[in-house]
C-alpha cells in the first residue's frame, strides 16, 4: 500500500509524544513493505495532493495544512490520527462544561466526518470526540506505540528495588502542572523528586527510580504517554480522572505484563489503520 503521512512536524525535528508515536507508525507499516511517504503539512499543495491521489493519507496533526487541501482531501482516501482535539478552536474540551463545546467553537467538521476513520487514543478520548460531533467513524486505539529498544529498556529498570520518594515531572507546560503535584506531595507530606531530562532514555532512569509518580494534568490527557511509562516502569501512579489511560482495561497491568501488551500494540494499532483503508 502506499501511504502518503501527513503531520505538522516529526520526530527529527519536534521530539514529542506525538511524534515519537507516529515514527514508530512508520516505521512498522514500512517493515511490512508499505510505501510511506512523509510531508509537513505546510508542505502540502493541491498539486501534492492530486499527484498522489492514488495513495492513502494518514493525517496526524495538521494545524499548517492549508483549507484548501482540507477540502480537497474530503474526495480522498484518508484517516485521521487524532493527538488532541482539532475539531475545536481552542484544541482544548476542559475549559467546557463535561467537555462539551458550545457549537461556535467547532471547525474542520466536514474533515472529520468524510474520513475513513477517526483514530483515538483511548475510550476517553473517544468518548470526548464523539459527545461533540457525534461521528460514526471513530475508532478507539486504545494505546501508543513505543519502539522495541524503548520497551526493552524500560523492562530492564522495572526491576525493584524503588526508593521511597515519589517522581513529580519538572515541566514548564502549564496544564502538565507540575505545581500542584509539588503542592499535593507537600501537603500529604510525601518525599519527591522533581525529574527532567532532554535525553529520553535518562528520564526513564530517573522514573524507574522512584516508587510513585504524581501527575495532575489541568487538560484532558487523550492517552498521557508518561503515564504509561510510569506504569510500565512498576510505578504506582497518583492523579486526576483526565488521564486516558485510565480508563483503559489495560491500566491494572504494570511493569513486564503491561510492557507485554503494549508490545501487542505494534501489531494492533498498524493493523487498525491499514484497516481503515479496506473497508
Amino acid at each position: 500500500m502506499r501511504i502518503v503521512f501527513i503531520a505538522d512536524f516529526f520526530a527529527d525535528q519536534v521530539l514529542g509524544g506525538g511524534e515519537l508515536n507516529n515514527e514508530e507508525l512508520i516505521k512498522i507499516l514500512q517493515s511490512q513493505g508499505h510505501h510511506v511517504k512523509k510531508i509537513n503539512s505546510h508542505l502540502v499543495t493541491l498539486n501534492f495532493i492530486e499527484e498522489n491521489q492514488n495513495s492513502k493519507f494518514v493525517i496526524a496533526n495538521f494545524i499548517n495544512l492549508r483549507p484548501s487541501c482540507l477540502k480537497a482531501l474530503h474526495n480522498k482516501q484518508y484517516a485521521i490520527y487524532e493527538h488532541d482535539h482539532k475539531y475545536l478552536t481552542t484544541r482544548d474540551p476542559g475549559q467546557f462544561e463535561d467537555f462539551l463545546a458550545p457549537k461556535e467553537a467547532i471547525i474542520n467538521y466536514d474533515f472529520y466526518k468524510k474520513a475513513n476513520a477517526v483514530f483515538c487514543q483511548s475510550q476517553f478520548h473517544l468518548d470526548i470526540v464523539y459527545k461533540n460531533l457525534k461521528l460514526d467513524n471513530l475508532i478507539n486505539l486504545g494505546g501508543n506505540l513505543w519502539s522495541k529498544k524503548s520497551l526493552d529498556l524500560m523492562a530492564g529498570l522495572s526491576q525493584p528495588p524503588k526508593s521511597e520518594y515519589s517522581a513529580v515531572m519538572h515541566s514548564p507546560i502549564a496544564h502538565k502542572n507540575t505545581r500542584e503535584a509539588v503542592m499535593y506531595c507537600e501537603y500529604k507530606k510525601i518525599p519527591f523528586r522533581l525529574i527532567a531530562s532532554d535525553n529520553y532514555e535518562t528520564f526513564l532512569k530517573q522514573m524507574s527510580e522512584h516508587n510513585t509518580f504524581v501527575f495532575f494534568p489541568k487538560t484532558p490527557e487523550t492517552l498521557s504517554r508518561v503515564i504509561v511509562e510510569a506504569r510500565m516502569l512498576g510505578l504506582t501512579i497518583i492523579t486526576n480522572k483526565s488521564v486516558g489511560a485510565t480508563h483503559e482495561e489495560w491500566y491494572q497491568l504494570k511493569g513486564v505484563d503491561l510492557i507485554k501488551k503494549v508490545s501487542e500494540m505494534r501489531e494492533t494499532i498498524p493493523s487498525a489503520v491499514l484497516g481503515a483503508f479496506e473497508k
